[in-house]
């Protein structure tokens, strides 16, 4: 009898406090919802993401396989903007199309331009022929300290975090490289084909090399404008016309100061997981230093040995490893090279005896075979992990692919 007494009350006990347990325990916090222009940032903010939850994947809004230089963004990828808390991306120096994008679809998300953070290591544009002739778009970025990376924050003043939060106004009249931004052939999962054009984009055009700055209306250096004997571009193209070079994720030393970033932009918006949120970017910061001294040991002994490029875009991973490629086909926004540029790399390969020309998996190189043939290896770098499965592990993988390809192009036979 003792016994029944003892388990209707407990049974009754067990019920209540189950009806009761939602109303006592706060409903669990959504992750931050993030978006990221390019694969590699979407990487390293999945990196500082990890364990948070199975919702807190980043978005990417450039798609694998195409272009960030030009890009037309498609319903999905504007709603994922509409969504983010977070806007994480490289910057207008790269992808000056989605500045307006995100004030007009995410003006109440917290933003952080990589490139424009006063952390970022950045060099700026190369002038050196043998790289192209840059088009010089990037005057109305002289609001910014570009050598020192920084930025105007005045408009996210609810933020006390305040780097990398960068205005995006004065670069709205950019324009960069089109022509390889639509690529539906590709495995984005992200069936909303030929969606493209958006309203918000139609006031840019995007064509290679067009840049419509008055202060430059003295001088046409638009893209495949081959003749380098008028401009002596040692002495009359600076630093500061060439502008920062865009491409900065691929020195690891940055994207080391980006997780940190990261970290503390996320943090703001969920102090709760502040801890796993840098204990996440430490951890991330430690394996890319792993990895910085593997592909280092990898490519010491292949320094001398010269390379051409499809485009520049390698400056900041040559400078991290010692590695020095001779020239690019393309320019640094990858616009298409005219038969003059071809005729000057093909007469520079000769004259450095270069070991490789390198394509990319998101351009059309069939160029290359034109320009080269069999006279030199051909080998494919991947700058932004096209072939490479999205996630935390997208970033590292990629880099050490292309310490992979390199190595394997460049080695003498024998």
């Amino acid at each position: 009898m003792l016994y029944y007494h003892m388990e209707i009350p407990m049974r009754l006990s067990a019920a209540v406090l189950a009806a009761l347990l939602p109303l006592a325990l706060p409903a669990a916090a959504e992750s931050p919802r993030v978006a990221t222009d390019i694969a590699p940032v979407q990487s390293l903010v999945a990196r500082v993401l990890d364990g948070v939850g199975a919702d807190a994947m980043p978005a990417v809004i450039v798609r694998p396989g195409a272009s960030p230089h030009g890009y037309a963004m498609r319903p999905s990828e504007a709603r994922a903007l509409e969504k983010a808390d977070l806007v994480v991306w490289m910057g207008p120096g790269l992808t000056p199309w989605l500045g307006d994008p995100i004030e007009t679809l995410a003006p109440e998300a917290a933003h952080l331009s990589l490139l424009t953070a006063p952390e970022t290591l950045i060099l700026p544009g190369r002038i050196d022929p043998r790289f192209g002739a840059h088009d010089h778009d990037h005057d109305d970025h002289k609001d910014h300290d570009h050598a020192a990376g920084h930025d105007d924050h005045d408009d996210h003043k609810d933020h006390d975090h305040e780097t990398g939060h960068d205005d995006h106004d004065d670069h709205k009249d950019h324009d960069h490289a089109a022509g390889h931004d639509d690529h539906d052939d590709h495995k984005d999962h992200d069936h909303e084909t030929g969606h493209d054009d958006h309203d918000d984009h139609k006031d840019h055009d995007h064509e290679a090399g067009h840049d419509d700055h008055d202060d430059h209306k003295d001088h046409d250096h638009e893209a495949g404008h081959d003749d380098h004997a008028a401009h002596d571009h040692a002495e009359a193209h600076d630093h500061a016309h060439a502008g920062p070079d865009p491409h900065a994720w691929l020195d690891p030393q940055n994207a080391a100061i980006w997780l940190d970033l990261i970290a503390r932009e996320l943090s703001a918006l969920d102090p709760g997981n502040a801890d796993l949120y840098a204990a996440n970017a430490a951890a991330g910061q430690a394996e890319l230093a792993a990895l910085s001294e593997e592909i280092a040991a990898r490519l010491a002994p292949l320094a001398d040995r010269p390379f051409l490029v499809f485009h520049d875009a390698y400056q900041y991973f040559e400078n991290r490893f010692g590695v020095a490629a001779a020239g690019a086909l393309s320019l640094s926004d990858a616009s298409d090279p005219g038969p003059a540029r071809l005729a000057e790399l093909r007469a520079l390969a000769q004259e450095q005896g270069a070991a490789c020309v390198f394509a990319e998996p998101q351009f059309n190189t069939s160029v290359i075979a034109s320009v080269f043939g069999d006279a030199v290896p051909v080998g494919v770098l991947d700058p932004i992990g096209v072939d490479l499965e999205p996630g935390a592990g997208l970033y590292p993988a990629m880099l050490r692919n292309m310490a992979g390809a390199m190595a394997e192009c460049l080695t003498p036979e024998g």
